[in-house]
């Protein structure tokens, strides 16, 4: 398997953090296949191959999702505790990349699964770091079960 045909899976649905997000992975030097979808929904129909999907080979490449919470029509929380429940995708790292600091979110989403926490730093400096680390840790150097 080639490294850069390992997908990623990118769920915000806020463009300017969406863009913020992307800019930050590339310029970190990351450059697999990114998926970005708008909301929870959206999400699953990429998971699950139907929708606009449809044609897509189910999790054949999928090495890391990122999940904001708040999203429209199906939260985060939601796509977290539907892959983490699902024998064929739990195995996936899923990371919350989100603004809310609150100590429920982040319980309720450790309780899912959620493999690790990140708040979205305001400063860019700060968030330019945290995606590039994020990066390296995920696509690199982490080893997850086949």
């Amino acid at each position: 398997m080639n490294y850069n045909d390992i997908e990623i899976l990118f769920a915000e649905d806020n463009i300017d953090d969406a863009t913020l997000t992307l800019r930050a992975l590339k310029k970190s030097g990351l450059s697999n296949p990114i998926h970005h979808v708008m909301d929870g929904a959206e999400a699953l129909d990429f998971l699950y191959s139907k929708g606009a999907y449809v044609g897509r080979k189910p999790n054949s490449q999928l090495k890391l999702i990122l999940l904001d919470l708040k999203m429209p029509k199906v939260s985060g929380s939601e796509v977290l505790e539907k892959v983490k429940s699902d024998p064929a995708l739990k195995n996936i790292p899923v990371v919350i990349l989100t603004s809310s600091k609150e100590d429920p979110d982040i319980k309720r989403c450790y309780a899912l699964g959620a493999n690790s926490y990140i708040v979205k730093p305001v400063e860019s400096d700060n968030f330019f770091k945290a995606i590039n680390e994020l990066s390296f840790y995920w696509m690199i150097s982490n080893q997850p079960p086949q």
